[in-house]
């Protein structure tokens, strides 16, 4: 499948000021199952090209003239095939170890513990034990926009009862934290396929231990399913901080407004 996708965050300041540094993290990733057509990332002021800690395509972006808003677009074209059984390559060469670690966003209390107990399988996590896991966070945190920040902790969520597919997965890494199973965060794109208003979109990649094969697979925690076609990846990390598609300081401007704009369509590239 072909993804066109566009993408627009505009940053609005009550204030002119003269610096502000961001880092995009806004190219999706080139991997086996996922090839870059085309892509551009539009800014303005000045972008450094690199790749971050776990291999993401990234630009740093400074801007140290005078502006009270900063507009970015990210577009392009990105050819996407599902994974059979959701299975993924690593794309990271670092240890799947570094990924059992909690963080802020992901640490386990006593609730998420006695979750992830409930799901805990009898030897090895399979890709089975992975989907059920993803459905008993679905029945304790129902789909609820607005209804948490991009701060909120995983305990939080679960404690709320409520949360987003952000928060799905902070819930779901935190439980696997709490197995001691490796997991990451993974951002990225999700075309709707229904005709609604695409957003950015959050899931996991689990690592499993399957009769026929040990290693990643991708799920999307919100809809219980693997990951498939309709998935464009743009980031993994240990959690949003990690991951997030912007993320900046900035000194001076007074407060801000943010606006964002995503929309995703597939074509048949033939």
């Amino acid at each position: 499948m072909d993804l066109y996708i566009e993408h627009l965050t505009r940053y609005r300041y009550s204030q002119a000021f003269s610096y502000s540094i961001q880092q995009l993290r806004l190219t999706p990733r080139q991997e086996q199952f996922q090839q870059v057509r085309q892509w551009s990332v539009q800014t303005q002021g000045r972008q450094n090209a690199f790749r971050d800690a776990y291999q993401n395509p990234s630009h740093l972006l400074t801007m140290t003239s005078w502006h009270d808003d900063i507009s970015i677009i990210a577009r392009g074209t990105v050819s996407t095939s599902t994974p059979p059984q959701g299975r993924v390559s690593d794309g990271t060469g670092l240890s799947p170890l570094i990924f059992i670690n909690e963080t802020r966003l992901t640490c386990a209390d006593d609730a998420i513990r006695a979750l992830a107990a409930s799901c805990r399988p009898p030897q090895h996590f399979r890709t089975e034990h992975a989907l059920q896991l993803a459905k008993a966070i679905e029945a304790a945190v129902s789909y609820q926009p607005g209804s948490t920040e991009v701060s909120s902790t995983a305990a939080e969520v679960l404690q709320q009862g409520q949360g987003v597919c952000q928060d799905h997965t902070h819930v779901y890494l935190a439980c696997c934290h709490a197995l001691e199973i490796p997991a990451r965060y993974v951002s990225g794109y999700l075309d709707p396929e229904t005709g609604e208003t695409a957003q950015t979109h959050a899931w996991v990649d689990v690592w499993v231990e399957d009769h026929d094969y040990a290693g990643w697979i991708s799920l999307d925690v919100t809809h219980t399913r693997l990951m498939n076609s309709s998935y464009c990846r743009l980031a993994i990390g240990r959690d949003y901080d990690s991951a997030s598609p912007v993320r900046g300081v900035r000194r001076g401007g007074g407060s801000e407004q943010l606006e964002v704009q995503v929309s995703v369509a597939h074509f048949d590239g033939q």
